[in-house]
């Protein structure tokens, strides 16, 4: 059976690392076992749901090569919904309530104080159809509930193993608005069923979700048992708390925006949460390749910024000239590939590269510290042509000359010739300055 997957997320706001975690491990089971992705905008919520953050979703979605073998939108489907509740109505298994939010609210207290499960009594049952009548009649709108079974429900998870829910100790959830609205839970089931969703690959936070679901696909004529659920952890911010798309600062757009390889994300999101030690990769189908649900941990992970900018940082330094010149191009820097492989090494964004290509052919204000020194070393800087041996005769002649050696000797000349205290190595970047500007910086002019 060929496995068909879906990542549906809500354009309710932009997606963060959470979202993609999540997505990206739907697409990878897909693509490694030669199946289908679908991206389902789940957008009935017509209040909330924005156009921007559909095209937002699209948007970084491609940015990531995360594509997609089908597209379609929930708010294309009502028709769908309304004959999936036509269906449960004539079983019996979706009935009319007239409780409104603060009512529930007062039942369950009183539930909780007594020791027992907040759930839904039912009480909606009892009502007769003079007494639906009479609510309506008062201006009462009715939200629907489904009616569960009270049969054991089970499955086992690809992350938790044997799941278990008794059905009469979980509540009839809503599955239609006063207003009329469905639900996520019909609308998403529905839809899987219709699309030929076979592995749902989701948070855990769904895992009562999933038992309700269960009975509701076979509800509506499907086979609950013939899906594959994988209910993993969900990822956290660096102090534990959860992630939601009110969390800008990670969201994927900011950190496009912020010059972060969507290939850094990647790599990081992949080894969180799992097993495996991090990779470092410039190919997808690397990932894909590796990947396994068994790696899959229990816990929690935490997704920390910094880590993902140290991975950022060493994925450039092994980025290859091939991948990385058609960038420079588009930068107006014509970096040749042995000058490419010096500079990278000291970049933590592509964009930095900017400021390491200054150094060698543009402008820098000269740090000068020690004037004194800086004379000694440019009565005794060699005369062209120079190589990468050239370093070492200056320094040496240097050292011999003022009995300097490590840091009081390469830390001066480095932030001289650099303007700064770290960077590529020298014997690589001196012949880069050229002879010229290194006598006008070792003089204290910019150059």
């Amino acid at each position: 059976m060929t496995p068909v997957l879906r990542f549906a997320p809500s354009p309710t706001g932009r997606l963060h690392v959470g979202n993609i975690s999540i997505a990206m491990r739907n697409w990878l089971f897909a693509r490694k076992n030669k199946g289908k992705f679908i991206l389902r905008m789940d957008d009935t919520d017509t209040v909330r749901n924005a156009p921007e953050f559909v095209e937002g979703i699209l948007e970084d979605m491609a940015w990531l090569g995360l594509t997609h073998d089908q597209y379609l939108h929930q708010s294309d489907r009502f028709g769908k919904y309304d004959a999936a509740v036509e269906t449960l109505k004539k079983a019996g298994r979706l009935y009319p309530c007239y409780e409104t939010p603060e009512e529930l609210s007062f039942k369950r207290k009183q539930q909780l104080a007594r020791g027992k499960p907040p759930i839904y009594d039912r009480a909606a049952l009892k009502l007769t159809d003079e007494d639906r009548a009479k609510l309506e009649a008062s201006g009462l709108k009715p939200h629907w509930r489904f009616k569960l079974g009270s049969e054991k429900i089970q499955w086992i998870d690809l992350v938790h193993g044997k799941v278990e829910f008794e059905g009469d100790k979980l509540t009839d959830p809503v599955l239609i608005r006063e207003d009329g609205m469905p639900l996520y839970t019909l609308s998403s089931v529905v839809d899987d069923v219709d699309l030929g969703v076979t592995h749902i690959f989701r948070g855990d936070d769904h895992i009562a979700n999933t038992a309700v679901q269960i009975q509701l696909i076979d509800a509506l004529g499907g086979d609950g048992s013939k899906f594959t659920f994988c209910h993993m952890p969900l990822l956290t911010d660096a102090t534990g708390a959860g992630l939601s798309k009110r969390t800008g600062s990670l969201s994927i757009q900011n950190m496009r925006e912020d010059g972060i390889e969507p290939m850094a994300i990647l790599c990081l999101l992949y080894s969180l949460g799992t097993s495996e030690s991090q990779h470092i990769t410039f190919d997808l189908n690397e990932l894909v390749e590796r990947f396994e649900t068994a790696h899959i941990n229990r816990s929690s992970p935490k997704f920390s910024f910094e880590e993902l900018l140290h991975v950022n940082e060493k994925l450039l330094h092994h980025m290859p000239y091939s991948m990385a010149q058609p960038r420079l191009k588009e930068m107006g820097l014509e970096l040749d590939e042995p000058t490419w492989d010096h500079l990278k090494a000291n970049i933590k964004k592509f964009a930095d590269i900017r400021h390491q290509h200054d150094v060698c052919f543009g402008e820098i204000t000269p740090i000068i510290e020690e004037p004194d020194f800086i004379k000694q070393a440019l009565e005794l800087l060699p005369n062209e042509p120079w190589d990468e041996n050239t370093w070492a005769t200056w320094t040496g002649a240097i050292k011999e000359k003022t009995g300097r050696a490590g840091k009081q000797l390469f830390m001066p000349l480095r932030q001289c010739l650099t303007g700064e205290a770290h960077g590529p190595e020298m014997k690589y970047l001196l012949p880069l300055i050229g002879y010229k500007k290194t006598v006008a910086r070792l003089e204290g002019k910019q150059g």
